[in-house]
């Protein structure tokens, strides 16, 4: 049961530990995603709680990471416009005013992580303030009033901490980094989890909408430096991910323009043909009208008609197969390059799935026990499949606090709309299909109807067996080391045979039974229990 997205690249199924017999994965064999928890290391609790501050052309903003490391959750996000590099052109120096609250910002901040425990901040600062005369200054203001040192990055620099940035959730990912910030505009080649040539540009919107001659001028000054920078990097013609908060706004447009059903930027893909009508329907909409529909802010959408413009030409010049919108950027770049290269190695996803049940499943562990008895149903399956059924066998019991008359629904926002990495969206919605039905037999009238086009029937079929199988496994509760017996699958036959174990057979009761039966017949099948020997 193939999903139709394209998936990243073969290469990437060495990082995902994932491989296609169906036994002996190396994630299995080095530790995970059953075996030892990296994140109990000491190398990965020093990555517990990290605070990175990104002080930008357009906004300054701090990020505090926590949670399991290669995967960590988002423990505070904030973010304030100051526009530092407005006016640069014509001045030469960082906007007064943004200087002004760029300064509160970071005193702000400073605060705060001392308040989260975060440690010493990690604190980067990009064009606006490497290109700007007064930029030492600045520097050396932060630093008597905060005690922050800014590590001001050159163009080169900012390009490889944002590919790592999407290395973070696409471990083993190829192709064009691109990201636009308010100044400057960066591209980077990724390959096999590999940050190759970059280059750095002054395309950011602030600079374009300062160049003298209108649209005309800025169409010349694109192409020509775009031009040059495909002449450094050669040929770009796989995927292109987009970094960056004005790509971001232009993925939101995208999507209301298309009434997608699924409001999560990470991941979102889009075909080249589909970015050159949303960059048309941009040019022909009033700002005011595109903002109120899209929810981008009224700061951000000013800057939305250059980016486009940018974006048109990176389509004509590379001409990339399809797009992927990135959330990780520089700051997730900033933790990645802390991070030991065993950790980086691991699968986010599922790193993020062993974290969530260590710290709220009832039975830490029993997830590993789960996978194994009913991975007999999905043996056949390709790799990427299997690892969604491993990391559904994970959260299968997260949710318990939750009120059982909602435990369904919460299990399926959680899963499709979580800050997860190394997840498309159609296997978001696989994901959270499979743990709704961990807890109810039925999904009518539930929100997934909406979510329905993502998934074509085989898989939503597919989903059900998996959360079905979940939601019998679990009435066999035993300890994160249990033997439950064997579950044979018979495809051709439509037979679906259950020998339990001697510890596992008393638990074999009339809920459990009436559990099993509801598995065959969403196979189609004949239910036939056998007695333990």
């Amino acid at each position: 049961m193939i999903d139709q997205e394209p998936s990243l690249s073969h290469r990437e199924e060495h990082h995902t530990g994932v491989n296609m017999d169906g036994h002996n994965d190396p994630m299995e064999l080095d530790g995970g995603p059953f075996g030892r928890p990296l994140f109990n290391k000491p190398s990965a609790r020093a990555l517990a709680r990290v605070g990175v501050v990104d002080v930008g052309s357009n906004s300054v903003r701090l990020v505090v990471f926590d949670g399991a490391a290669r995967s960590p959750a988002y423990f505070y996000n904030e973010k304030i416009m100051c526009a530092l590099g407005a006016g640069m052109a014509d001045t030469g120096r960082l906007n007064p005013e943004g200087r002004v609250r760029a300064l509160e910002a970071l005193k702000r901040f400073q605060l705060l992580s001392e308040g989260m425990g975060t440690g010493p901040l990690v604190t980067v600062a990009t064009a606006a303030v490497r290109d700007a005369e007064d930029g030492p200054e600045f520097c050396a203001d932060v630093l008597a009033a905060t005690g922050l040192k800014l590590w001001v990055i050159d163009g080169r620099e900012e390009a490889r901490l944002s590919a790592q940035g999407v290395l973070l959730g696409w471990p083993g990912a190829y192709g064009l980094i691109c990201d636009i910030g308010g100044s400057s505009m960066e591209l980077a080649e990724i390959d096999a989890g590999t940050v190759g040539a970059r280059v750095s540009s002054p395309l950011g919107p602030l600079k374009l909408r300062d160049i003298k001659g209108g649209k005309k001028a800025r169409k010349a000054h694109i192409k020509e430096t775009l031009t040059a920078m495909q002449a450094e990097l050669g040929e770009q013609r796989n995927r292109l991910f987009l970094v960056g908060g004005s790509w971001r706004a232009i993925a939101k447009i995208d999507m209301a323009r298309r009434n997608y059903p699924l409001h999560v930027l990470h991941e979102y893909r889009m075909t080249p043909a589909a970015v050159r009508e949303t960059i048309k329907y941009i040019a022909d909409h009033d700002l005011d009208a595109l903002r109120a529909q899209s929810g981008v802010s009224s700061a951000r959408i000013a800057l939305v008609p250059h980016a486009a413009e940018v974006l048109h030409e990176i389509l004509k010049t590379f001409r990339p197969r399809d797009i992927a919108v990135s959330s990780y950027g520089i700051r997730e770049g900033m933790l990645y390059e802390q991070m030991p290269q065993q950790l980086r190695d691991r699968d986010p996803l599922i790193e993020a799935c062993r974290f969530a049940e260590h710290k709220d499943a009832r039975l830490p562990g029993f997830g590993k026990v789960i996978y194994h008895f009913i991975q007999p149903l999905f043996k056949s399956s390709p790799a990427e499949r299997r690892r969604l059924v491993r990391a559904a066998c994970l959260l299968h019991d997260v949710s318990w606090r939750a009120h059982p008359d909602y435990r369904a629904e919460l299990c399926f926002d959680n899963a499709t709309r979580a800050n997860l990495g190394g997840l498309k969206h159609s296997e978001r919605v696989y994901l959270g299909l499979a743990l709704l039905h961990r807890y109810s037999n039925k999904r009518d009238g539930s929100r997934f109807a909406d979510l329905d086009p993502l998934l074509s029937e085989r898989d939503r079929q597919e989903a059900e067996v998996l959360g079905k199988a979940m939601r019998f496994a679990a009435m066999l509760w035993l300890t994160k080391n249990a033997k439950l017996g064997e579950m044979r699958w018979f495809p051709k036959k439509k037979i679906l045979e259950l020998r339990l174990s001697p510890e596992a057979a008393p638990l074999f009761g009339e809920v459990a039974r009436a559990r099993f039966d509801s598995l065959a017949a969403s196979l189609s099948a004949t239910a036939v229990v056998k007695n333990p020997r």
